[in-house]
């Protein structure tokens, strides 16, 4: 971003880019237009809600980074970075990736990838390519879901639910890094304020065998714009094949929606069909493709 911090604009054919450092002014800006489509913006949505309640060094030491794309007087695509972190972007044509990434290249910008929809991903990666030399690597592609009607699975697994708590931080900082290893994408926060956050929101459950041994989790983020998002959902490799993961995210879907969730969302890679047919099975359906791509 720019070294000063005020808000930067630049007109461009496709529109005019508004750039700023300050998550107030672009939530002001464009709350409304990522409120419009919350699953296809969850991940915008979650990520300004956390910096906005737990501050602008929730994601890391850098700065975050915002922008916004205004045609026609409404919003019509937003942006944000939490350095070292990848770009994260709403859809865009191939016009506007052009125009977004020629203007971050201008500002002399260090992108480590982009984290967007399958088509908008494509082209912003192509037009980063353009623009600064950059070799392109696709990273990951990934399915969103949203969750129809529920179905639980039958029989569930011996043990039950239950809602981690500070005696589990130890427990829950160990497997939030064996889960980023996982899923081949790291992490964006340290697992230390991932758990403590987890813990004060009761974002995370655990299903429990009938001796009280946690043999998987699954979080959810907080409720935004009506929506809640199930994230991290692991069970350690040898657990897996028991059906711990399905009862558990099919618990923590059942409590989103009785805790009045109008739509419940969650990402899978593409890569994992046992993940993708494991959710399909509980009732989620697909929504859109997106892709994950590392600049070198």
């Amino acid at each position: 971003m720019d070294t000063h911090t005020d808000t930067d604009t630049a007109a461009t054919g496709a529109g005019t880019w508004h750039l700023t450092p300050d998550p107030g002014d672009f939530l002001a800006r464009a709350g409304a237009f990522l409120r419009s489509e919350p699953a296809l913006h969850t991940v915008p949505l979650t990520v300004t809600e956390t910096l906005r309640t737990q501050g602008p060094h929730a994601y890391g030491e850098g700065a975050p980074e915002f922008g916004m794309l205004e045609r026609g007087g409404q919003v019509r695509a937003a942006f944000f970075r939490t350095p070292p972190h990848w770009l994260n972007v709403t859809g865009l044509t191939p016009e506007d990736s052009e125009a977004l990434a020629a203007r971050l290249a201008r500002l002399g910008q260090r992108l480590p990838g982009v984290n967007a929809d399958r088509d908008t991903a494509e082209a912003f990666a192509a037009a980063w390519q353009r623009h600064t030399g950059a070799a392109v690597r696709l990273r990951q592609r990934q399915r969103l879901y949203r969750l129809g009607t529920l179905a639980v699975p039958e029989p569930a697994p011996p043990g039950a639910p239950r809602v981690a708590g500070e005696a589990d931080r130890a427990l829950l900082m160990r497997w939030h890094d064996e889960f980023g290893a996982a899923v081949g994408l790291g992490t964006v926060r340290g697992a230390a304020e991932w758990a403590d956050a987890r813990i004060r929101s009761g974002g995370v459950t655990f299903w429990e065998t009938p001796d009280g041994t946690p043999v998987a989790m699954a979080g959810v983020t907080p409720r935004v714009a009506g929506q809640v998002r199930v994230a991290s959902v692991y069970t350690p490799a040898p657990r897996r094949g028991r059906g711990y993961a399905g009862a558990v995210t099919a618990e923590v879907s059942r409590a989103a929606l009785a805790s009045g969730a109008d739509e419940v969302v969650l990402f899978t890679d593409l890569a994992n069909p046992t993940s993708n047919g494991l959710y399909q099975r509980i009732g989620y359906r697909a929504v859109a493709d997106f892709a994950v791509y590392d600049f070198a």
